[in-house]
């Protein structure tokens, strides 16, 4: 009886473990640093189609760069009813770069703008 508890709660532990939602924050590095290394498995999971076509086509004109320290710094946040927007900085760019997030099926992925679409707190 003692072992099965132990497995009941291991199997239980590990399922709400592997199903943690990540912040738009977190998907935001996630994309950025899967984009500049050329993780394109990990960017496919964490954007929309349409925004990984272009995320493809971009990278096609860029070589890998080598893995270093994100440094990404957050400039400005707004999430509100399934739509997130992320300014930031990092050590992939020059200058800050703002990502459009929308949840689907409880987990955020990066997706395109619309035409003319500003971001909240520009």
């Amino acid at each position: 009886m003692k072992k099965f508890l132990v497995l009941l709660v291991t199997i239980s532990f590990w399922s709400c473990n592997s199903q943690t939602a990540l912040s738009p924050v977190d998907v935001a590095k996630v994309v950025v640093k899967s984009f500049y290394t050329q993780d394109n498995e990990t960017l496919k999971k964490h954007t929309t189609y349409e925004s990984y076509e272009s995320f493809m086509t971009v990278q096609a004109l860029l070589s890998a760069e080598e893995e270093k320290d994100l440094n990404f710094n957050i400039i400005n946040e707004k999430s509100d009813e399934g739509i997130a927007w992320i300014e930031f900085t990092s050590s992939y760019s020059d200058t800050p770069e703002t990502f459009k997030l929308i949840s689907k099926n409880g987990q955020w992925k990066v997706t395109e703008k619309k035409a003319n679409e500003k971001a909240p707190f520009k």
